[in-house]
């Protein structure tokens, strides 16, 4: 019985003196076991390497272990394994339950237990107490003279959870961490490594359970041989944590006392730094880093630096394009095989996509050597997103979670249909499992109604669809509802996969990416499903026939999928191996690629984490608690790691960052790449800024089709730029020109080089067709054409939609306001009341009774869906008073009378449509609803007055009229005044153009403020904007109590009733020059139109542009870098310069008018 220890520094041939070691004891034909023991993960790979040394015989004599398999060949021979193993799902829902129980009894833990991640904390640190062979006794102990309140109430929780865990589980069940505590015990009764000998490799420190073991094995074998990283054996217990070695020379000094502490002969060890270091041979640079890497003082590398490169990437993408190259360029060229090849880093999470992304599209096979998450693969999500649908009544979010799954089996057009109608009518709750068929109407917001046949069909559909959908979850959730237990809810969630067709869709999947090649998947989904059943079966053997709520049963049941694991096996021999530094194998690694090397990132910035913090550890260590190391050891931990690392390539090294993350932010390089600098001062820091332009260098660029096509479009583009290319190119432009399956993409550049996102003009036929017959807009619509032709040609020729969505918009609140106020409009003629007349109080309980009675008559209103459109409703209904009430005082100050509300212009209106006659000799129809007219009878003539409700800030700008985008009311006007005969014998003459700001604002003043002051700042708030005629009769009888600026319209009267001069007055030529101009605007509006002019060319004015809000941009793809993508500028122009330009038009000049 001896203990022997092998040391030597990286690379020294550990691993590989402990394969010939055994070798030769094969070759002596020695009668006791031989047995290499490593780490579980090394465990596949190690016992490939002994037999490629040992050979088939040899392999017979001499076995592979870890800790578990020993456990597993112990426990075969002498039993103890009696009980059942117990997998991580089943642990974490147990120990989510046991803190449920005891949530009301934890002082710490209570409200913690129910925050999603703390079941992980808590299983961590109970896996920590079982590796240190802390008890719940050793707790208890620990707590006596404790005088930190905190610690003892987390140790008080921690001991009752853990307590309770193993009360419960020992009833049935071992845990995995039990395993090494019980081979400890069961290796004095097993004889069946009694004199063998033991090599331990690949191990730098040792958990109080595995120590345990050792001192059973050494008591028994006849050598146990351990492998440490190292320079030398130290026996001092006061080792400097900033030696590289510090890690393994404290695990050396353990093992020495280990050893002395029961009477073991310590062997002369094994030092393997006297022997030339096998793993760098003839690499200078290599050896060079394992030497002084960490060396104070260190030396420099004078020679060229070839088989080491740093490499500064822009970004992470960047970053792995290079290796990409370097892989592919390695393999071509220099005859590497993938499996030479390893990519490591210390974040693998945000890593993994990308490399898994790019190397793919390189043709590079590789392996993510990482267990990974069942959480997001869609079996998961479809039984999760069940549990949502109920505990969140049906909400669309976790309805189509659910359905986008895949799994249900509908298509994926049936789904999109129902989704289109689900979102536009705000389905959830009992509205999905009420037994009625839905017919809310399908209402896209457009001028036309949707093809009532077209309607029905939709309709059939969608409820058809949820029929399909409704029917296995409502039965899901009764069966759920009589079945109290876990079991009879496991039974009813089982039964429900089975009728759904769910787990008859994972096998196809997994047989069609088998068929399909696509092993890696395969394996995926092969496994999905006994996993799910797997944490089924454990929920029903931990709490089998426990009561149980369906919300907690969906919690316990997501904490279980969320511990679950999938690890997958290499598809091929041949593959780059890809995943952490702690995880990579120091052997077999000819060339490696370290990415990521950013600051705080590589070495990694060690936190506290988990339950108890650095300061609790030294607390209890000093009370004899011995637990995992604080933050401060892992530092020196983390520095051993990069050493390992650095040490790991034989041949080649290439180091990576990137200056900036995903979404941009700023990036610092590792410690590690400045080191690396200093120690090797002719090493070349290379980035694309540095890289060379010559054709040599463009020969790496060319790798796999994907990523060359890439560079080619590149290259193309340069030399359509002017710029000088490789020649090279050219030759890689015939290539592809050959291939039939890659001509039609290189045409494709050539056309993309000539692309200007020009649209060409559309047949003018076609316009009329895509238009109708007979030619008719809205004024609304002119004015949209002004704002980009593109824009309109989508949402009217091609009749392109918005996906409608429940909610109350802008254009829903401006229509609802329009109709209530429409319909007091009505009320009040109906009643045979004077506007005059009506009281405050009338006008609210009015206001408020039509609203109800609106949205009564609206059953599946928004406005009905909840407490906050219940608030908006009461908004709606004080604006509205507001507004009524303004308007009354509008009246009362005013000699101008309602003449109507809602009047409409067009066939089948309260007037004819305005007729635009065309140079081309076509006639267009222009209708439209003008929201009130009022007029006023004065001796020259009938005045009238066009007004609009507006629920925005919009203000009258005769700018936006001369550029054609503010043309509403000033046709409003003209369509009234060409049909005045149907009001007036007399002259009719325009008053004013208007509009009404509908609102209930705030007002700044003080508290001292009277009623009256209030009213008349909430006036001035509402004031009336746009234009009126320059006539102080006609002024005064808008507002007879205007004094000064005027209260309620945009006008001012100075002393002695002389009217003021502000840009909102001006004369009756002006309003006839407004309404020649605007005719002449829209003629050439609706030319432009029918002429099939659809240019992409948006507004822009120095506050926004017509692309601000529009739907289109990625239909247009306007691009105002393009040459010829140009916005048309409207900005601003003086009232003058309006004036003049019109009058330019229509042929009068305005040369020194007024106004």
């Amino acid at each position: 019985m001896s203990l022997r220890l092998i040391y030597g520094r990286g690379g020294s041939g550990k691993s590989h003196y402990c394969l010939q070691d055994i070798k030769e004891n094969i070759n002596k034909n020695v009668n006791h076991k031989l047995v290499l023991m490593v780490p579980e993960q090394y465990s596949f790979q190690s016992e490939r390497n002994l037999l490629k040394v040992v050979g088939v015989t040899g392999i017979i004599k001499a076995e592979v272990l870890s800790f578990k398999r020993l456990a597993h060949r112990v426990f075969n021979e002498v039993g103890g394994l009696t009980l059942k193993r117990i997998n991580e799902p089943g642990k974490a829902m147990l120990i989510y339950n046991i803190m449920e129980e005891l949530s009301a009894e934890l002082k710490i833990f209570g409200r913690a237990s129910k925050q999603q991640g703390f079941v992980d904390i808590v299983a961590e640190t109970i896996k920590e107490f079982k590796r240190y062979n802390i008890t719940p006794e050793i707790i208890d102990r620990s707590l006596k003279g404790l005088e930190d309140q905190e610690l003892i109430y987390k140790m008080e929780d921690l001991k009752a959870i853990f307590e309770k865990f193993e009360e419960t589980l020992h009833r049935e069940y071992i845990d995995s961490e039990d395993v090494i505590t019980l081979l400890a015990q069961k290796l004095d009764e097993s004889t069946e490594y009694d004199g063998a000998e033991i090599w331990i490799d690949e191990f730098s420190t040792f958990t109080p359970q595995q120590y345990l073991v050792l001192e059973k094995l050494l008591k028994k074998c006849s050598r146990v041989n351990i492998t440490l990283a190292g320079d030398g054996i130290t026996v001092e217990d006061n080792i400097d944590n900033t030696d590289i070695f510090s890690v393994t020379k404290k695990t050396t000094a353990k093992l020495l006392k280990l050893a002395k502490d029961n009477n073991i002969k310590v062997e002369k060890p094994v030092n393997l730094n006297d022997r030339s270091n096998p793993r760098f041979g003839d690499n200078p640079e290599l050896r060079h880093i394992e030497k002084y890497f960490y060396a104070s003082p260190y030396s420099y590398y004078k020679d060229e630096v070839k088989n080491l490169r740093i490499y500064k990437a822009f970004n992470n993408y960047d970053e792995i394009e290079v290796v990409a190259r370097d892989i592919v360029r390695l393999v071509r060229d220099e005859g590497y095989r993938y499996k030479d090849i390893a990519i490591v880093c210390r974040e693998l999470e945000s890593y993994e996509n990308i490399i898994a992304a790019i190397l793919n599209e390189y043709h590079i096979p590789c392996f993510l050597d990482q267990k990974r998450t069942v959480s997001g693969n869609p079996f998961i999500v479809f039984i999760t997103s069940v549990f949502d649908i109920f505990t969140k009544n049906w909400s669309y979010e976790a309805v189509f979670r659910y359905l986008k799954t895949g799994l249900t089996g509908i298509s994926m057009e049936n789904l999109d249909l129902l989704e289109n109608y689900v979102l536009a009518n705000g389905i959830r709750g009992k509205k999905w499992t009420k037994e009625e068929f839905w017919n809310y109407k399908i209402n896209y917001g457009y001028e036309k109604e949707e093809n009532t046949q077209y309607e029905t069909y939709i309709l059939n559909i969608v409820n058809e669809t949820k029929e399909i959908i409704t029917g296995p979850l409502v039965k899901l959730h009764d069966s759920l509802k009589e079945n109290n237990t876990v079991r009879g809810k496991c039974t009813a969630l089982y039964d429900f996969l089975v009728e759904t067709g769910a787990l008859e869709r994972i096998e196809q999947w997994t047989n069609e990416f088998r068929e399909q090649g696509r092993i890696e998947l395969s394996n995926e989904y092969d496994q999905i499903s006994n996993i799910v059943m797997d944490t089924l079966n454990s929920m029903v053997e931990v709490m089998g026939d426990e009561k149980i709520s369906i919300d907690k049963f969906a919690q316990i049941l997501s904490v279980g999928f969320e511990k679950n694991e999938m690890g997958l096996i290499p598809v091929a021999l041949d593959e780059v191996t890809v995943g952490d530094i702690a995880r990579i194998r120091s052997q077999g690694v000819k060339v490696l690629y370290i990415v990521g090397v950013n600051d705080g990132v590589l070495p990694r910035v060690s936190k506290e984490e988990g339950i108890l913090s650095d300061r609790d550890r030294n607390i209890l260590r000093e009370k004899g608690v011995e637990l995992a190391p604080d933050t401060k050891t892992q530092v020196f931990e983390e520095q051993f790691l990069v050493y390992t690392t650095l040490t790991t390539a034989c041949n080649y090294l290439m180091l990576t960052y990137p200056m900036a993350d995903v979404e941009g932010k700023a990036l610092r390089p590792s410690v590690i790449i400045s080191r690396m600098k200093k120690i090797f001062p002719k090493l070349i820091e290379e980035s694309q800024i540095t890289e060379s332009l010559e054709a040599e260098a463009k020969i790496e660029l060319i790798t796999a089709p994907e990523p060359t096509f890439n560079q080619l479009i590149s290259a193309v583009r340069r030399d359509h730029e002017g710029e000088q290319v490789e020649e090279i190119w050219s030759e890689v432009y015939k290539w592809y020109d050959s291939k039939r399956e890659w001509k039609i993409k290189t045409s494709r550049i050539l056309k993309g080089l000539q692309y200007s996102n020009i649209v060409e003009k559309v047949d003018s036929e076609k316009v009329r067709d895509l238009y109708g017959r007979p030619l008719s807009f809205s004024v609304s619509r002119l004015e949209q054409y002004s704002q980009c032709p593109f824009a309109y040609f989508v949402k009217y020729g091609l009749k392109a939609k918005d996906r409608k969505v429940y909610e109350f918009s802008s254009p829903d609140l401006g229509s609802f306001i329009h109709g209530i106020l429409d319909k007091f409009a009505d009320l009040i003629r109906i009643e045979k009341l004077q506007w005059k007349d009506i009281t405050r109080e009338w006008s609210r309980k009015t206001i408020s009774d039509l609203v109800d009675a609106e949205l009564s008559r609206q059953s599946n209103s928004i406005l009905n869906s909840s407490s906050r459109y219940k608030y908006m409703t009461d908004r709606l209904k004080r604006i509205l008073t507001r507004s009524v009430n303004i308007m009354t005082e509008h009246v009362k100050r005013s000699d101008f009378d309602t003449l109507a509300n809602e009047l409409v212009f067009g066939k089948g209106g309260d007037l004819p449509p305005i007729k635009l006659s065309l140079p081309s000799g076509e006639e267009i129809q222009l209708i439209g609803r003008i929201d009130r007219v009022d007029s006023a009878d004065l001796e020259s003539g009938t005045y009238f007055r066009v007004i609009d409700y507006k629920t925005g800030q919009k203000s009258f700008s005769l700018s936006d009229v001369y550029y054609g985008l503010q043309l509403q009311l000033l046709v409003y006007l003209d369509a009234l005044l060409s049909n005045a005969q149907y009001y007036t014998e007399k002259q009719a003459i325009p008053g004013a153009v208007l509009y009404f700001r509908v609102d209930d604002p705030m007002i700044s003043g003080t508290a001292d403020m009277t009623e009256e002051e209030i009213e008349k700042a909430i006036l001035k708030k509402l004031k009336m904007n746009g234009l009126i005629l320059k006539d102080a009769k006609v002024v005064k009888s808008m507002d007879k109590e205007i004094e000064g600026y005027s209260l309620i319209i945009p006008a001012r009267m100075n002393k002695g009733d002389v009217l003021g001069s502000t840009p909102s007055v001006v004369s009756l030529e002006q309003f006839n020059i407004l309404r020649e101009y605007v005719r002449d605007t829209m003629v050439r509006i609706c030319e432009d139109m029918l002429n099939g002019n659809i240019e992409i060319r948006p507004i822009k004015n120095k506050k926004h542009t017509a692309c601000s809000y529009c739907s289109f941009a990625s239909v247009c793809q306007f691009d105002p870098s393009m040459k010829d993508n140009k916005y048309r500028y409207v900005n601003k122009k003086k009232e003058d310069e309006v004036w003049n330009l019109m009058g330019a038009v229509v042929g009068k000049s305005e040369e020194g008018s007024e106004g």
